[in-house]
This record gives C-alpha cells, structure tokens and sequence, in this order.
C-alpha cells in the first residue's frame, strides 16, 4: 500500500528575508480532489480539523489565539476565506511562521504551504537535522488530509493508535526525509551533508 501514499506532491528549500532578517522556508505543495471550499474548510473547520491532524482549540479567526494539542499555538494573522491563511507558529519558546495558499488547479484544489525561520534561531538545528525536521511533520499531515478526504474516516486517530509506529510509517517517514534532502540539494546543500541531516531526522521519527 505505501508506493499509493504521498505526503507533498512538491518539496522545495528557499533562503529568503522574512520581516527584515535572513529565513529558511520549507515550502510543500499538493493537489487535492476536491473544491476549493471543501479544501478550505477542512483545513480551518475545528471540527473537521483533529479528523486528519490533531484537535484545536482557540478563535479560529484573524486576530484569534489558536492552541493544537501537543503541538503549536500561535495568532492567526490572515484569513482570507477560501484562499489564505498565515499563522504564527509558536513552540518551546521559539516562534515561526505559517502559511497557507489553496488555488483551483485543474478538477482539484492545490494547498501551498510554508514554513518559514528566522536563520539565527535555529542555526545549530538546522545544521544537525535541516528542512526534513519540519517537512517530514508537514508530509504527515499532508498524508493524513489525503487519506481523511478520500476515505472520510478519522485518519488522525487511527495513525495515533497504530500506523505511527508500524514497519509501513517508519519507510514513509524515512521516504520523506530523504525527499526533503533532495530538495535542499536541489538548492544548493551538497549530497553528503544534505543526506546526513535526512539520516538523523529519519532516526528522530522513526526511533532509531
């Protein structure tokens, strides 16, 4: 079953300046087969939210507080129904940014995602683990939608139960970091370094 299961259809690492200082941006991308309106609020609806990532609490709303359980909370600083979303994303005291684009593209609906860091604060992280730290999360999560829309079924809760930790999760997470290292090659890391930072985020995943 795991070569019919995909996280992001496309990985890309980009430098940039974000609010005045050099970022590191992992941007993912994948079309989806369903309308923009549908995608949309599977992706903002805090009911539908935990049936394929985790549950949410907070105002779901410009200008509102969100808090994931386990995970991230942030302010929500865009919210433009059904076409854009920006967070930040906040956790262990550090704070990063998020956003969302949905577009129609052909009979589906394209999500574009970017993470985005400041480079100075994550800079002896980043050497050890690279972009597959936050990809591979967000390849999870890109996954979990996929399979939440096309079956319906609580995917978030099953993957808790068992499939986080089965033989077929931990191939995927270590397709994923490996991924994710090509496209750091692809931006100009060179293939020993970018390899052994999808090694150690592989064993990070995976547990060993």
């Amino acid at each position: 079953m795991l070569h019919t299961l995909i996280g992001a259809q496309f990985r890309a690492c980009v430098e940039r300046d974000y609010e005045g200082k050099p970022a590191h941006v992992v941007v993912a991308h994948r079309v989806y087969p369903t309308h923009i309106e549908d995608l949309w609020d599977a992706v903002t609806n805090a009911e539908r939210i935990p049936r394929w990532f985790a549950p949410v609490e907070g105002q779901l709303k410009k200008g509102g507080r969100y808090q994931i359980k386990g995970n991230a909370g942030g302010t929500i600083t865009r919210c433009d129904k059904p076409e854009a979303f920006d967070l930040t994303w906040e956790m262990n005291g550090g704070m990063s940014w998020v956003t969302i684009r949905l577009a129609p593209e052909g009979k589906g609906t394209r999500l574009t995602l970017e993470h985005i860091v400041h480079s100075a604060d994550v800079e002896q992280f980043w050497s050890q683990f690279g972009p597959g730290a936050t990809g591979v999360g967000w390849d999870l999560s890109f996954l979990g939608l996929g399979l939440y829309l096309e079956t319906g079924k609580d995917v978030a809760a099953e993957a808790a139960a068992s499939w986080g930790t089965s033989d077929e999760a931990k191939t995927f997470m270590r397709a994923s970091a490996q991924a994710w290292a090509d496209a750091h090659v692809a931006a100009g890391e060179t293939p020993d370094v970018a390899r052994g930072m999808a090694e150690r985020t592989a064993a990070f995943y995976t547990g060993g």
